[in-house]
């Protein structure tokens, strides 16, 4: 089955850390709110703990998004399941916890047409390059496992991570890469080569690039993507002019309902 329908005719919506403004990001009922509303994507974030689990969470700390301190690996996975990640949203998610990435593949496995962006938050940094690649085998050992391999991007902000993932793995995972370059960190390769998508933010990484930017990266290979800058009626008239095929965005009942109103999604 081909997934990947998208064009700037049908544009699909990816619900960045789930249906992030209304519910906790990174909560499973963040995710689960996000597919009752039929997106065509679901973005998350996995980083490790002290003790070896996979959790979605964006940040390096849980400082922000939970009711705890400390860095995400330096928590065993009993420390942080004990936080509440959802109180500092609204009182009435008080309880929702930081979910493994199992329990997320659990919930978007019987989905039978759902695509996923995986970010990968532990980069090949001097001294930590093994935890790295370790977590990113096992991500897409995971993802493998759960026959989503041809329905997944491999998302992350380090070039160093991609090229890890584009020269171990050829061809076989779609990877998403980020347009300025500069937003990759150092490259050996050009990562325009071999991305699937490029997310296309400004040359001052605030807003939507250009369309002269967006037509330049779809010529390279890419496809070129809308990022969560997009909020509003502006922003998508401003993905459709530029020919994105893809818009992320943190209030996909928005963005859907734009989108539709416009014909511009099936």
């Amino acid at each position: 089955m081909n997934y990947w329908t998208q064009s700037t005719e049908n544009i699909y919506v990816a619900a960045h850390r789930g249906w992030s403004t209304k519910y906790p990001e990174n909560t499973l009922e963040a995710m689960k709110a996000a597919l009752d509303l039929g997106v065509d994507q679901l973005e998350t974030d996995v980083r490790i703990t002290k003790d070896g689990e996979l959790v979605l969470i964006h940040d390096a700390t849980v400082d922000r998004t939970t009711n705890g301190t400390g860095k995400v690996c330096d928590l065993t996975f009993a420390e942080i399941r004990q936080l509440d990640a959802g109180i500092k949203k609204a009182p009435e998610y008080a309880g929702m916890q930081v979910p493994t990435f199992i329990e997320f593949m659990e919930l978007v496995k019987d989905h039978p047409t759902i695509t996923l962006d995986v970010e990968l938050k532990e980069y090949p940094t001097p001294g930590w390059e093994e935890v790295s690649y370790s977590v990113c085998d096992r991500v897409l050992k995971i993802l493998d496992d759960y026959g989503f391999t041809d329905r997944c991007v491999i998302n992350t902000w380090s070039g160093k991570l991609h090229e890890y993932i584009h020269t171990k793995y050829g061809d076989k995972y779609k990877l998403h890469v980020y347009y300025p370059i500069s937003c990759l960190g150092e490259c050996t390769i050009d990562p325009y080569s071999y991305g699937y998508c490029c997310c296309m933010f400004s040359a001052t990484k605030s807003g939507m690039a250009t369309k002269a930017e967006f037509d330049e990266m779809r010529a390279k290979g890419p496809q070129p993507w809308a990022g969560a800058s997009v909020k509003d009626e502006a922003g998508v008239d401003q993905a459709i002019a530029n020919g994105a095929e893809l818009i992320t965005c943190n209030n996909p009942d928005v963005i859907l309902g734009l989108l539709r109103a416009k014909g511009k999604h099936q």
